[in-house]
């Protein structure tokens, strides 16, 4: 085992720890403090960040690291890696461009985005309010988001976090209309439907965020009946393990002994 994967396991186990702690329903944080709350979370997610980095390390060092260990259905990999398999994700990402670019263009178009961020300055104002005992449960039900959208009011940061929505939505939706790096488009788009929901706002958020996950695992083909087959062999996908073959019907030189 290598240096790197021990240091994953110490850190994987201490982070989910924490976070068994942090959501179990009888023994948490806040019943010590309301600090040490604001302090786990961050130690989960200093471990979490860590983890990733770690193992992106090992996956480098290690190997054996692009071997397939656990081998997937035949139909998953049609799925997510067959060219003939982008017919099938054509409907669903020019759905969810169409919607995108949709939302984008209000925003564009109407006021309170792009003149001020008013309406989004209202959005969150909504949001972040904590009804009365017994009057219902708050939009936010997580106090480290909702610290972060009042950090963002007090900082009157709408004026300009509402172009970043707007311009956002809008390249979302026109890189997933062209197939241009779909993976990339359906993440930020998935980023900003999680980022609706974490607010207490459903709508068709749950519906575009599935199909987001779907049009990042199948990154490799969702866009190839569009831009990405060809911009993604001009990128020339460097995750691509490289395979050395001999010539067929020649038998490859054996090492001089």
């Amino acid at each position: 085992m290598s240096a790197y994967r021990r240091y994953v396991t110490v850190l994987g186990v201490i982070a989910a720890v924490i976070l068994l702690w942090m959501e179990n329903p009888w023994f948490q944080p806040e019943d010590i403090t309301k600090d040490l709350r604001t302090v786990t979370t961050i130690a989960f997610w200093v471990l979490f960040i860590a983890v990733v980095v770690l193992m992106f390390q090992d996956r480098k060092n290690v190997a054996s690291s692009d071997e397939v260990q656990i081998e997937g259905p035949a139909f998953t990999r049609y799925l997510f890696s067959n060219k003939a398999a982008g017919l099938f994700w054509l409907p669903i990402r020019l759905f969810l461009g169409f919607a995108w670019l949709e939302a984008g263009w209000h925003k564009a178009a109407d006021g309170g985005w792009l003149d001020g961020g008013k309406a989004l300055a209202g959005y969150w104002t909504n949001a972040v309010k904590i009804p009365e005992a017994g009057a219902g449960r708050p939009p936010i039900s997580f106090e480290w988001y909702r610290d972060f959208i009042n950090m963002l009011l007090n900082g009157h940061h709408e004026t300009w976090f509402a172009w970043v929505i707007t311009l956002g939505e809008l390249a979302v939706g026109i890189g997933l209309l062209v197939g241009a790096l779909v993976g990339v488009a359906a993440f930020f788009g998935a980023l900003m439907n999680m980022s609706f929901l974490l607010a207490g706002s459903a709508s068709t958020n749950p519906v575009l965020f599935t199909m987001a996950i779907g049009l990042m695992l199948a990154w490799k083909v969702a866009g190839y009946y569009g831009l990405d087959r060809y911009l993604l062999p001009m990128l020339g996908t460097p995750w691509r393990a490289r395979v050395e073959t001999g010539r067929p019907g020649i038998a490859p030189n054996p090492s001089p002994g």
